[in-house]
């Protein structure tokens, strides 16, 4: 994704894709970050810049995960879609990372079947989160305290339902960086009307 022409922040978001990711909840979350003018990078997991969609559709990643260092973005985030939350899940360096935001309180953010991972890995125990409506058992044996809200966050952890609820983890996350207006700024950008 092209850095907005005017950063609002020095904040950062680290958009990790994996083959089968699910394209409206990366991009929809991107399309609001860059809204508010905060740089979001698409970051690959695979072999190879190109990255292709739970859908079929190929997208050409910014960067390769080999060449960023993730501790360095202020947020994380993972999206979810089949087979693409495996392939994250399956990344040691990926995990290694979501381990060590969560215990130095950094943010992360994941959607839909995404969540899941969090849970097997401890971080959401005793935290509420959602997920995907198939997920939300992973999210209980985890520990999780399981929500059915569209965007949960607790403490240094964003987690939100589907592609239905992408735009909204992405007007929480401009919330988060930037604050109230910003946020309500980029709702009126995309006539957003619930």
């Amino acid at each position: 994704m092209p850095t907005p022409n005017t950063l609002t922040t020095t904040d950062s978001v680290a958009v990790l894709l994996a083959t089968g990711f699910e394209e409206v909840e990366a991009l929809a979350v991107v399309d609001a970050l860059y809204r508010a003018g905060i740089r979001a990078d698409l970051i690959s997991i695979e072999n190879e810049r190109h990255v292709v969609s739970s859908h079929g559709i190929k997208l050409v990643s910014d960067l390769m995960l080999a060449d960023v260092d993730l501790a360095s973005y202020t947020v994380v985030f993972l999206p979810g879609g089949m087979p693409g939350t495996l392939g994250l899940k399956a990344n040691e360096h990926v995990r290694e990372e979501l381990t060590r935001r969560a215990s130095s309180g950094e943010k992360t953010a994941a959607i839909c079947a995404a969540p899941s991972i969090l849970a097997e890995l401890g971080i959401l125990q005793g935290k509420r989160a959602t997920a995907n409506p198939g997920f939300m058992d992973a999210l209980s044996a985890g520990g999780a305290q399981a929500q059915s809200e569209c965007v949960v966050v607790d403490g240094n952890i964003v987690t939100s339902r589907g592609a239905g609820t992408a735009l909204e983890l992405g007007f929480e996350l401009v919330r988060q960086l930037l604050g109230d207006e910003a946020a309500q700024q980029v709702r009126e950008s995309v006539v957003w009307e619930h």
